[in-house]
């Protein structure tokens, strides 16, 4: 029992500073600007995806046989008719290059942060804040071409209203429309961020609970024998956050689908 205490205060010690852990640090200084190390992995991110793409598109043929391509062919079908196609609709194809780019550069992102000892840069509020904002700037551009400045905004309100009701209406579609950035940001770096605090959070049990029996002075294998739960629960989480890190991207592209489906098609 004693074995048990000794790992239970280990593991609430090092659980106690793991926040820190995921806080934005300066690497280095470009002039007066700070770059976090969520940064370099944003670039690191973007390096991978435009190899994947371009390795890909090197070795597309018209009978594929190489698995790799077939998988980041089957991607962008994806894209192109789950999310594009059925969302947007008419004049989807336009769209299919954003959409395909957000979708790829999130889910390489979300993957790079699953090997140990790198970060996902999605797990940073700066960073998901970008990637909302690149959404919300392009949604509000295609609408704005697409009916005109003054007609995209009076869109805003549908057809139908009572008179009196207008303005309220149109107030509240407007903070509903602004408010998309903040939900698209806030939504993927919460679910990045809860994720990996978990996968720390089992894998520092498990290491407590482990360390404590071999390295007690005689070998506790009753404080040994939790550690075999938290890794249990470990490669559990490690697994849901594999298809956590699809989904997110899948959801973040779906979602900017939808507004660029509200912003070009009248109400």
């Amino acid at each position: 029992m004693e074995g048990l205490a000794t790992a239970l205060g280990n593991f609430v010690e090092e659980a106690q500073g793991l926040s820190a852990q995921f806080d934005p640090q300066v690497v280095f200084y470009i002039g007066p600007w700070g770059v976090t190390q969520y940064i370099v992995w944003l670039f690191i991110a973007l390096a991978v995806t435009f190899a994947v793409v371009l390795v890909a598109a090197k070795k597309v043929s018209l009978v594929p046989t190489n698995k790799f391509v077939n998988t980041v062919e089957f991607g962008y079908d994806f894209v192109n008719s789950s999310i594009a196609e059925d969302v947007i609709g008419e004049g989807f194809k336009k769209h299919v290059p954003f959409l395909a780019t957000i979708f790829f550069f999130i889910l390489v992102c979300n993957i790079l942060g699953l090997v140990p000892g790198f970060k996902t840069s999605t797990g940073a509020i700066s960073c998901t804040w970008a990637l909302a904002v690149i959404s919300f700037v392009y949604f509000n551009f295609y609408g704005m071409k697409t009916f005109g400045f003054f007609q995209y905004f009076k869109n805003l309100c549908p057809s139908g209203v009572p008179g009196p009701m207008k303005p309220v209406i149109w107030f509240l579609e407007l903070f509903s429309m602004v408010i998309r950035v903040l939900t698209l940001a806030v939504r993927l770096y919460g679910n990045m961020l809860a994720g990996h605090m978990m996968l720390a959070i089992f894998s520092i049990a498990t290491t407590c609970f482990i360390q404590t029996a071999l390295f007690s002075g005689s070998m506790d294998l009753i404080a040994g024998l939790p550690s075999i739960a938290w890794f249990a629960l470990l490669v559990v989480m490690y697994a849901l956050e594999c298809l956590v890190a699809f989904i997110q991207a899948f959801v973040f592209a779906i979602l900017s689908a939808s507004y660029v489906s509200t912003a070009v098609h009248a109400h």
